[in-house]
């Protein structure tokens, strides 16, 4: 049985929970491209019901939620194989925005088929479980981002996140992947204004850190900006690191395309 490996759902729980061929078969024929969307187009809104779940299948989108004044503080970004609202079968209503960031393709799934799966596959169970526990981590590392590293670092360790963690779908090169979002929503997500975001790309640039070009982030030196931001990848709890075989198929497609 061939193992449906660009599927990005099946990618990424690869990396964190022992699936054999069938498990990674029934995902994919469950989770597939559905409808569209365009940026900044809500995929979930607060409040309203979910009739199932959504998973990202191509393109970026954004949890969000709106304060009194109607200013909007992004509470996370979503990649290919991330899911947008797991916890709505638990949980009911969402208490947050989320939106396409790019143009984005979502798997639409009805609750009744993910608690199917759930019921009658433990470790199908055990592999979304794993996957809602790392969002939560995630949650967690960019709070102590936010509230005790320089902005730089703050910057620098988001860029490091962003390419592992397209590097686990196949979405990114060794060294490089899309980095769609503006100067704003980075200011937005890392409670820095505009400006000093603008400072402190070009900083990292001159530092040969990295660079932001035509919506890819390049590093030139991975390690070193691990080392220079105190990246540690283990709050991603990857049972698996990328492998250099899934880089540089991703490196390839893209120079095909």
């Amino acid at each position: 049985m061939a193992i449906p490996r660009s599927n990005p759902l099946v990618r990424k729980l690869r990396h964190g929970v022992d699936l054999d061929d069938g498990d990674c078969s029934l995902l994919a024929g469950m989770f597939r491209p559905g409808r569209t969307l365009e940026p900044q187009q809500d995929i979930v809104r607060a409040g309203e019901p979910a009739p199932g779940v959504h998973l990202v299948m191509e393109g970026f989108a954004f949890r969000y939620k709106l304060v009194g004044d109607g200013r909007r503080q992004i509470l996370g970004l979503l990649l290919p194989g991330d899911f947008c609202d797991l916890q709505s079968i638990v949980l009911g209503p969402s208490d947050h925005y989320i939106a396409a960031l790019t143009a984005c393709t979502v798997a639409d799934v009805p609750q009744d088929r993910i608690d199917a799966l759930v019921f009658r596959d433990s470790r199908i169970a055990r592999a979304l479980w794993w996957a809602t526990l790392v969002d939560e981590s995630i949650v967690r590392e960019w709070l102590a981002n936010m509230g005790q590293r320089a902005a730089d670092r703050r910057i620098a360790h988001l860029f490091c996140e962003l390419l592992l963690r397209q590097q686990i779908v196949g979405a990114a090169g060794s060294n490089d992947c899309a980095m769609p979002m503006t100067q704003p929503m980075l200011a937005d997500i890392l409670g820095i204004t505009t400006i000093h975001v603008s400072r402190v790309l070009r900083d990292l640039r001159q530092q040969g850190l990295v660079r932001v070009q035509d919506r890819r982030l390049h590093v030139p030196d991975v390690a070193r900006l691990h080392a220079f931001c105190d990246f540690d990848p283990t709050y991603l709890h990857l049972l698996r690191q990328p492998g250099g075989a899934d880089m540089e198929a991703s490196a390839a497609g893209r120079g095909r395309s």
